[in-house]
């Protein structure tokens, strides 16, 4: 079943579709995460897209882990760091332009090349740090 849901996202309301997944033939989105200073987050919001971080226009490509792979993100490139957004988004609905790509540890990682459009992201929410570890959200798929 598809249902509409009516959201604001900084100030600007926006509609979405959700699905479900309670019918038979439908599924649940694969979910791919992206964090973001709170800078970057402003960026996206106020230009409507962007390229990344800087180490996203460094490699030629904006970088997302999955849920399984978000955790050891978040400690390897944003040890210590607070004010940090994760973002979510359908890594089906971002087509041909995301690829995945052995990256560290020798898994596979998406990276998407091309610019990462604001009406894309799901959803966002802090990641606060605590006691020195960013704590994620509970309702992290790992599909």
């Amino acid at each position: 079943m598809v249902r509409g849901i009516r959201a604001r996202v900084k100030g600007a309301e926006r509609s979405f579709l959700l699905d479900l997944a309670m019918t038979p033939g439908h599924h649940a989105p694969m979910l791919i995460y992206k964090i973001f200073k709170a800078p970057e987050w402003s960026a996206l919001q106020a230009l409507g897209e962007t390229l990344g971080a800087p180490i996203d226009l460094a490699d030629g490509f904006v970088h997302f882990s999955t849920a399984e792979q978000a955790g050891e993100t978040a400690a390897k490139h944003f040890a210590g760091q607070q004010g940090l957004v994760l973002l979510a988004l359908d890594g089906e609905a971002l087509g041909a332009a995301l690829k995945w790509e052995v990256s560290r540890g020798g898994a596979k990682f998406p990276h998407l090349y091309r610019a990462l459009r604001l009406e894309e992201v799901l959803w966002c929410k802090p990641l606060p740090l605590i006691d020195g570890v960013h704590q994620f959200p509970d309702d992290m798929t790992c599909d």
